[in-house]
């Protein structure tokens, strides 16, 4: 959402609020600071390890005050979080119009990704202007019965986000780690790979997040990869990945990583292993080849481009695709064509256009 706060901030006769439920404390935190957004309303509402059922109860009454101090004519939200599907209901309960960015994302599996696919289910049915990001998600609202004078067609703002912060310089901390790392002398070469690994959804916690884990330490083993694995901080994912991968060589295990440094992390990695949305948006920015860790994915066109594929939680399949991007270049060259499905960097100047002359 930044492209679009920043944007809206400079746009003539609009009046433009920025309210955060703070749903992810640190890493709103950090976003707000490298973008230079000022929030109006910060309703701080996160608690850990706290319930879906807790956290949409303090949304709705949080936030429902902002709506009536405000008086919006728009409120826009974006993505799949519980924050998105319970401000589209508010919203709608006070019959403000709603624009869902990034609409029409689809598993078509109300359990994966659990809770996002049906957050984003509840956005698309209560949006009265639906943003989607390629031909592929209007195709999903089409075949849900969502008129098409409402579905606007823009690209995905992450692609807007990631121009503006990889340009920017690169932190001395991804400096220091790359070089550290990647310089190592290795049996096969005289400069490491690295191995960004991101695994934290909710429905990848237990046996599937044990078995990723199992997957990275036999590709540690080859010697001649380095790989780098930032933990998310809930409990569920902190607990095994330390279990099993703390102190392995060649995997280092990092804090969270804040927005500027991922992005020029990304650009030094070789292969890329994630559950994360966002990323498999990114990678293709960058051309780099991205095995998925789920069995769906709500984000076929990065897949259909050839630069993403699903590999499931599976250890032997994780390692067997790995290694076969890893040792031949043919397959490797294959899927690092710098294709990328979801936009030309002008997302939120579409946007906002949409809502101007709505």
């Amino acid at each position: 959402m930044a492209p679009i706060v920043r944007l809206l901030k400079t746009t003539p006769n609009v009046e433009a609020r920025v309210c955060v439920t703070a749903q992810h404390r640190q890493m709103l935190d950090q976003v707000l600071n490298l973008f230079e957004i000022k929030t109006d309303y910060d309703l701080d509402l996160m608690r850990e390890n706290q319930s879906l059922a807790q956290l949409s109860a303090s949304i709705f009454t949080n936030l429902d005050p902002v709506f009536s101090d405000f008086k919006p004519d728009w409120v826009l939200a974006q993505g799949d979080t519980t924050t998105v599907a319970i401000t589209s209901l508010l919203a709608y309960y006070h019959r403000i119009k709603f624009g869902h960015v990034e609409a029409g994302l689809r598993t078509h599996d109300k359990w994966q990704p659990f809770p996002e696919e049906l957050n984003r289910r509840v956005a698309g049915v209560t949006a009265d202007m639906h943003f989607s990001p390629t031909e592929w998600s209007k195709q999903n609202l089409l075949n849900e019965g969502i008129d098409k004078s409402i579905i606007k067609v823009t690209g995905n703002t992450v692609i807007d986000a990631l121009q503006y912060v990889s340009k920017q310089a690169e932190p001395a901390e991804i400096i220091e780690l790359t070089g550290r790392l990647l310089r190592r002398s290795t049996p096969r070469n005289d400069v490491n790979r690295l191995i960004l690994v991101t695994a934290h959804r909710r429905e990848n916690f237990g046996k599937p997040l044990e078995d990723i884990c199992h997957a990275l330490t036999q590709l540690a083993k080859r010697g001649d990869v380095e790989i780098v694995y930032p933990v998310h901080l809930n409990p569920n994912v902190q607990e095994p990945v330390n279990r099993l991968l703390k102190n392995m060589e060649h995997i280092t295990l990092l804090p969270p990583l804040d927005y500027l440094p991922l992005v020029h992390l990304m650009k030094h990695a070789s292969l890329i292993l994630t559950d994360s949305g966002g990323i498999q948006e990114e990678a293709p920015a960058f051309g780099i080849p991205t095995l998925v860790l789920r069995d769906v994915t709500e984000r076929p066109e990065g897949v259909a481009a050839g630069t993403l594929k699903l590999v499931g939680t599976e250890t032997s399949r994780i390692v067997a695709e790995s290694k076969r991007l890893l040792d031949d270049p043919s397959a490797y060259a294959e899927m690092a064509k710098a294709v990328n499905p979801y936009g030309d960097g002008h997302a939120a100047e579409k946007i906002i256009q949409a809502l101007l002359n709505a």
